[in-house]
């Protein structure tokens, strides 16, 4: 029971109350005296202003509003004159007669000669607060044993107004509300502890019903449904229940059936893959570009449309060049499942990419010109990035192809570059026909073509924005493709190099 939701319910509920109980009473002793003082203070504060604006020297003429505002605040009003002589104490006025005029004068005649001496009364000060030129003291009678709030103030004559108020009543007040809050709230936690109690009980048994229902499902059991009435969460938890019971029983059943035949196209896709995997050995993407450059350069040695020993040099070497990348690129695409598999390795090293982007454009300046395209790339300063100089170099190289195969009559590639935070995104853009949104996925996968027609025109085989990906994942950078106004924009990024 100890751990069941019906108790932790219960318990939780009951402390709850009892601790907002507690919270609220300490809360009250701590500071409800302390704000019934300050505005005890605000409240004699206010009548103290109200007396100063209608004193003009003569306590018998404001006679009636000094009595109201010491009803309204329960207070004493005491006035000295400038010598510290009393002219006025409320508390010991005399009985008022029928003439007001004449009972003022003699009550404040009689007044002045009957008073003590001030210092034989509420010497002691136990407490000083002085607000804005008023200041109030807290002052202890030891004849009455009483302390009293006291209020001081200068009136516009130079007299002395005190307003003095017993702090006992204060405290009696404060400890009438602490004993109140205590019984309301022991009567409020004891009939909480019974309302939670009742409450936990029956929100938790339709919990517990659905509990055995759902351990009996976990054995394969599904002969049992919820009995659970109500259109709430709870109802409706009952409701999927009995539906993914059902659901289940026929789902297992089908599974038992399907198996079989699922194992068997298991099997029969896996061969599938190991004949794509067959196929990327023997048959390269990759490999027909090196090769029209070496036969484009090599056609150009043969027919001598080089004029000088230095451009027959660099056309010999462009094809050294090829055939030496045409002869790594081979056994790395032997190995395109070690690139998706992570285990293939590449050498990072710091290089130049604009000045990788400008050679990898020379070795296309034939092709660009045969098509007719009009590339538009404004190289800027260097910009130094740190990977595997010639597997960027792949990269750029496919994209570039795929720009040639897909580009439409306008025949315009822009290529250019941005600085997010620590990376550089190059962006290879051709104008063309627009990717479908369903596919913008798919053709980072081998042998996917969105048009098979087109690729067959131009001998792809599916493969290069493949190589594409695997080669930025081993980078651990980004690659993507997005279609806007006019065509299509491929990118990559790559791990910029702070120069210092």
């Amino acid at each position: 029971m100890s751990k069941s939701i019906r108790s932790k319910l219960f318990i939780s509920v009951t402390f709850l109350l009892a601790f907002f109980v507690c919270v609220l009473w300490m809360l009250n002793n701590l500071y409800l005296q302390q704000y019934y003082i300050q505005n005890k203070k605000d409240l004699l504060k206010e009548n103290a202003k109200n007396i100063i604006s209608i004193y003009n020297g003569d306590p018998n003429e404001i006679q009636d509003e000094l009595d109201r505002t010491a009803n309204i605040t329960g207070s004493n009003i005491d006035i000295f004159d400038k010598d510290g002589k009393m002219i006025y104490k409320s508390s010991r006025r005399g009985p008022i007669d029928k003439n007001p005029a004449d009972n003022s004068k003699n009550n404040s005649k009689d007044n002045v000669q009957q008073l003590p001496p001030l210092n034989g009364f509420e010497k002691d000060k136990l407490n000083e607060d002085n607000e804005d030129g008023y200041k109030f003291e807290t002052r202890r009678d030891y004849q009455l044993r009483i302390d009293f709030l006291t209020l001081s103030t200068d009136l516009s004559n130079g007299d002395r107004l005190n307003l003095r108020v017993a702090l006992v009543s204060i405290k009696e007040s404060v400890d009438v509300a602490n004993r109140f809050i205590l019984i309301i709230g022991s009567i409020i936690t004891i009939l909480g502890s019974i309302l939670a109690f009742w409450f936990s009980k029956r929100f938790t048994k339709p919990i517990v019903e659905v509990n055995k229902i759902a351990r009996k499902m976990a054995k394969f059991d599904f002969s049992q449904k919820c009995n659970i009435s109500g259109k709430d969460e709870i109802g409706q938890l009952g409701q999927s229940i009995n539906y993914l019971s059902c659901e289940l029983n026929r789902a297992i059943t089908e599974l038992n059936v399907k198996n079989k035949k699922l194992e068997e196209d298991i099997e029969k896709e896996r061969k599938i893959d190991e004949m794509r995997k067959e196929f990327v050995s023997s048959v390269s993407h990759e490999l027909r570009t090196p090769l029209s450059l070496i036969q484009g350069y090599a056609e150009g040695l043969a027919c001598n449309v080089n004029e000088s020993e230095e451009d027959r040099k660099f056309y010999c070497d462009v094809i050294m060049n090829e055939t030496n990348k045409m002869n790594k690129l081979v056994k790395d695409l032997l190995n395109l499942s070690q690139l998706e598999s992570g285990a293939f390795h590449i050498e990072k090293t710091e290089f130049d990419l604009i000045s990788l982007i400008t050679y990898v454009l020379n070795k296309y300046k034939a092709i660009f010109a045969e098509k007719n395209i009009e590339l538009q790339f404004d190289s800027s300063e260097s910009i130094i990035v740190y990977g595997d100089m010639t597997r960027v170099e792949q990269v750029i190289t496919n994209y570039i192809n795929n720009a040639i195969n897909h580009i439409d009559e306008k025949k315009i590639i822009k290529i250019g570059e941005e600085i997010i935070n620590d990376k550089v995104r190059i962006n290879i853009f051709n104008t063309g026909k627009y990717i479908p949104e369903e596919a913008l996925e798919k053709i980072w996968k081998s042998f996917y073509k969105v048009d098979k027609a087109r690729t067959r025109a131009y001998g792809g085989y599916g493969l290069g924005l493949s190589i594409v990906r695997a080669l930025m994942e081993l980078h651990n950078n980004a690659c993507g493709v997005e279609n806007i106004n006019d065509g299509v924009n491929f990118w990559f990024e790559m791990d910029k190099v702070n120069i210092i």
